[in-house]
Parts: C-alpha cells; sequence; structure tokens
C-alpha cells in the first residue's frame, strides 16, 4: 500500500479537546494485516461505530507503523474521559469486540479499550 502523506481534518464551529493513545499489535505481519482489514471501512461492526458516538466522542483515527498503533480521539470540551471510558465498556457488543480484536493486540486478554490504550502525553505543540 503506498503511503498517504496529508489528511483533511473535520473543521468544528468551536474548540474540541483531542487525546492521543498507542498500542502495539503482535509482531507479526499476517495479524497486522488482519487487523488493518477488520478496521477498513465496512468491516468495523456498526454498534461499536455507534457506541464511540453515543460517548460524546466526535472524531477517531488510528494510524499504523510496524507493529506500533496511534490514535487521535476528538472530543467536546466538557467531555469526561475516564466517564465516556466506563460507560463505553458496558455498551453492546464492546467488550466482545475488544475480544474479538484482542488476538492482535499486546494486551492482557479481557482487557477494556481504555485498559489497552494508553494515553499519550504531549511534550510539544505548535498553534
Amino acid at each position: 500500500m503506498e503511503p498517504v502523506f496529508g489528511y483533511r481534518v473535520k473543521e468544528y464551529s468551536g474548540a474540541v479537546k483531542r487525546y492521543c493513545q498507542t498500542l502495539d499489535l503482535k509482531d507479526n505481519p499476517e495479524l497486522i494485516a488482519e487487523y488493518r482489514r477488520r478496521h477498513s471501512e465496512g468491516e468495523a461492526w456498526q454498534e461499536i461505530i455507534d457506541g464511540i458516538r453515543e460517548v460524546g466522542i466526535l472524531e477517531m483515527e488510528i494510524y499504523l507503523l510496524g507493529n506500533r498503533l496511534f490514535m487521535i480521539v476528538e472530543t467536546p470540551l466538557d467531555f469526561d474521559w475516564e466517564e465516556a471510558m466506563a460507560r463505553l465498556a458496558t455498551l453492546p457488543r464492546q467488550q466482545e469486540w475488544e475480544d474479538y480484536m484482542s488476538e492482535f493486540q499486546q494486551a492482557a486478554p479481557g482487557a477494556s479499550s481504555d485498559e489497552k490504550w494508553r494515553l499519550m502525553e504531549r511534550i510539544f505543540h505548535l498553534y
């Protein structure tokens, strides 16, 4: 797959919060290819997409380099991360999706999304 350089971002009428997270996949090209396929358009379960929106997440992007995943999550300014992640874990099929994805991820079996994905600290910004 040829790399794409530059991605359009959605514009909002006001400021948003951004969260960045990382997670490592098992270092196996076949597993990584299948993980990519399961996240392709039309393959991610609609209940999961609906749940992400239901807890207040506006946008979510996942990037891949080797076996390292990087996720960007944009939310309204009043978004409460811990409350939203606790609620997300209770939504229909969410744990089933986590279990479905766990065979690819370097994470404990049965872990929630919030337990697998690690929030990153921003150390620089340029506005």
